[in-house]
């Protein structure tokens, strides 16, 4: 008689960065601090709902709606403004109508289908990363058929981008290969692509026909919303290739548990951005059907109301402003605590400084970052990725401390 099904099966490796939040949960250590997860937090430690956020929700409390499905590329209602953020709403691109928009469960359901996608149209495409960079980027492309290779990305002093090994290997790149580029607040580095880099990405896409795939999940979080869409819309202007941008609003609007987000295709022509986003349907409908509506309706509601979005403009502004302070007081600490300064310094200060959005990479081995969880109990993702935006008056002291401490 044979075994059951899965009768030895093992299980599965925790996630790279939802794992450490279920071991968080259940350290028992009362000084314990998670810089691991990747959302927005206050001062006290919690993800706060936006006020817009929150006056959106009342009023479609009282409205009430249907609860039908959505159509299979989301709501115009939706696609229209979410489209404007990302590009802007005068772009030419725009104008041209050589961009489409579906909406999708958050930015990771828009990689899922970039990558269904192209694994369906060209089969033999391969996936190109940076390293380091998001840990569900390889699984994404993997688990949609895709091979995955990999760019250097970070320099070794962490004092940006290292743009010539970049595009050095990037030579080795064929036509229809995926090229994965943070448009801004690189993750897990912080550290983004000069315009000089946007240029070349461009270059590479028009003369290589790589396929760019910009995954934009925090924009707002670098330098402001227009000003981290700077390489995106530079991008669109380019009318002689095609690329994808898989942008999320859980992020920028906090509404993290909604799943928000939108994949949009720029094209050549009206026509093969018509062409394309009818493939890519047909992708969303095999993978998940329709998308969910609540979260993208709250985003819609904001955008498209003048005093809302305003208002919603300032709550980015606030977030953007405390990560970025938090940065600045994290590298005064780490000085403080001798764990950074310049050359010859564990971590180079300049090179934290110049990161930017939720992240900072510390540099840090293995055996630092567990050290850091089992003896101090400070939760960091491997490499010493940690949330900035988790720092608190609270935590900051005791979790610099602790950095020194397995540094030294």
């Amino acid at each position: 008689m044979p075994r059951p099904m899965f009768a030895d099966l093992q299980p599965a490796a925790p996630d790279a960065i939802l794992g450490l939040a279920d071991a968080f949960r259940r350290d028992p250590r009362s000084g314990k601090v998670n810089l691991a997860v990747g959302v927005y937090q206050d001062e006290a430690g919690q993800t706060p709902i936006l006020t817009t956020v929150a006056e959106v929700e009342r009023r479609l409390a009282e409205k009430g709606a249907s609860k039908s499905y959505l159509p299979i590329g989301g709501d115009r209602f939706f696609t229209g403004p979410a489209r404007g953020l990302v590009f802007g709403e005068d772009h030419e691109a725009l104008r041209a109508q050589r961009v489409e928009t579906l909406q999708t469960p958050g930015g990771t359901g828009a990689l899922r289908v970039a990558a269904d996608l192209v694994h369906g149209l060209v089969p033999g495409a391969t996936a190109w990363l940076s390293t380091p960079t998001w840990p569900n980027h390889a699984q994404i492309f993997q688990a949609a058929g895709l091979s995955v290779r990999w760019y250097p990305y970070l320099r070794e002093d962490g004092q940006g981008v290292d743009e010539d090994g970049m595009f050095k290997t990037l030579a080795d790149s064929a036509p229809g290969d995926i090229v994965v580029v943070h448009a801004c607040c690189h993750n897990p580095t912080g550290a983004d692509i000069s315009s000089g880099a946007w240029k070349k990405l461009a270059w590479l896409a028009a003369d290589r026909g790589v396929l760019p795939v910009l995954d934009f999940a925090y924009q707002g979080f670098g330098d402001g919303l227009d000003a981290d869409a700077a390489g995106v819309r530079a991008m669109a202007r380019d009318a002689e290739f095609t690329f994808f941008v898989a942008s999320s609003m859980s992020k920028n609007f906090a509404v993290y548990a909604e799943r928000v987000g939108a994949l949009s295709l720029v094209c050549r022509s009206p026509d093969a951005a018509a062409a394309l986003a009818s493939h890519a349907r047909a992708a969303a409908r095999a993978c998940y059907s329709n998308p969910p509506a609540h979260g993208a309706e709250i985003v819609a509601t904001i955008l498209r109301d003048p005093e809302l979005r305003s208002n919603w403009m300032a709550e980015v502004a606030n977030m953007r402003n405390r990560i970025n302070e938090n940065r600045s007081r994290l590298v005064e600490t780490l000085v403080a605590n001798g764990a950074a300064g310049g050359p010859g310094a564990p971590i180079q200060a300049a090179g934290l400084l110049l990161q930017r959005g939720m992240f900072s990479l510390l540099g840090l081995s293995a055996g630092q970052v567990a050290r850091l969880r089992d003896e101090f109990g400070v939760y960091v993702v491997s490499g010493g990725r940690i949330n900035v935006a988790g720092l608190t008056k609270a935590n900051l002291e005791v979790s610099c401390k602790a950095i020194a401490a397995v540094l030294t």
